[in-house]
């Protein structure tokens, strides 16, 4: 493996940790929104990872090299809303009660400690390969 191969796998990395803080701060965001265009209240969004593989390599059983991650797909946590008595709501049904977003607070702020560890690991790989990349320049140098 190259050092230009590991800087690309940490910049994958680095890529889909973003788009799961986004994903984090848009929960987050939306923990209390019960309107939305689509109708009903906000659902919570998830990254969904992949391994991105070398596809000229990954066939037939012969042996590839990982090539990083990547974003497979965002999927939509369709578990039911929660049911809140709020009669004077604009948004309350003929009960009385509004649909929340089921979203819990303390779940999304692991996921965005997790996504920021995640975040600043692919950060120190690729401050780690860059040194090397330098040192081995050095040394050619003299």
């Amino acid at each position: 493996m190259s050092l230009f191969q590991s800087m690309n796998i940490s910049s994958k990395g680095l890529a889909a940790e973003r788009v799961r803080l986004d994903l984090v701060s848009e929960n987050i965001a939306n923990i209390n929104t019960t309107r939305t265009a689509s109708g009903g209240p906000y659902k919570r969004k998830v990254a969904i990872f992949k391994e991105s593989l070398d596809k000229a390599l990954a066939y037939k059983g012969n042996n590839y090299q990982g090539k990083g991650v990547e974003v497979d797909r965002i999927a939509v946590d369709n578990t039911p809303p929660l049911m809140v008595y709020d009669p004077k709501h604009p948004d309350a049904n003929a009960e009385g009660y509004v649909a929340k977003p089921n979203i819990n607070l303390a779940n999304e702020m692991v996921d965005l400690i997790s996504a920021s560890r995640a975040y600043e690991a692919n950060v120190t790989v690729l401050n780690t390969t860059k040194s090397i990349a330098m040192k081995t320049l050095s040394i050619g140098r003299r």
